[in-house]
């Protein structure tokens, strides 16, 4: 079992939205390094920390785990969708997605700021300066320890 954290604005998708729908596919991701996180690594039971970016604060909001690996997102192929690539092809898609499926939202979120405070988590790639990813891997010894900060 891996961990992952996984952003999305609120206004966008949030984890209320999550909660609502249970499941999720995790699509429109065009980068290539975040594509490949999801084509290639992540599997089906990973734990996946529910992260709100652009959001006042920006925070770690839930838990979520990968209920279905990866498969081609078909939103490439649809013209008339905000996700569309031409590039992409139905028998050699570019883009792959997951499916989340909802576990919990924190009572308490763990804000960047507290992220970023917490000497315990100075090495976890969030933190670190340039990253951007929208689907990034968190190391199992951080993974582990948010978990005993999120509740």
């Amino acid at each position: 079992m891996n961990y992952w954290l996984m952003k999305s604005e609120p206004n966008d998708y949030s984890i209320d939205d999550l909660a609502s729908e249970k499941k999720a596919s995790w699509d429109g991701v065009r980068n290539y390094q975040a594509r490949n996180f999801m084509r290639d690594d992540m599997r089906v039971g990973d734990k996946v920390f529910f992260y709100h970016s652009n959001a006042n604060p920006p925070a770690i909001v839930g838990l979520a785990a990968v209920c279905r690996e990866s498969h081609p997102d078909i939103t490439a192929f649809d013209k008339n969708d905000s996700h569309f690539d031409p590039k992409s092809k139905k028998g050699n898609p570019t883009w792959f997605l997951v499916d989340i499926q909802f576990v919990k939202k924190y009572k308490a979120p763990v804000t960047l700021t507290e992220l970023k405070s917490d000497k315990k988590l100075q090495g976890m790639r969030l933190l670190q300066r340039g990253q951007r990813l929208s689907v990034m891997p968190i190391e199992e010894k951080y993974g582990k320890y948010l978990e005993t900060l999120l509740k």
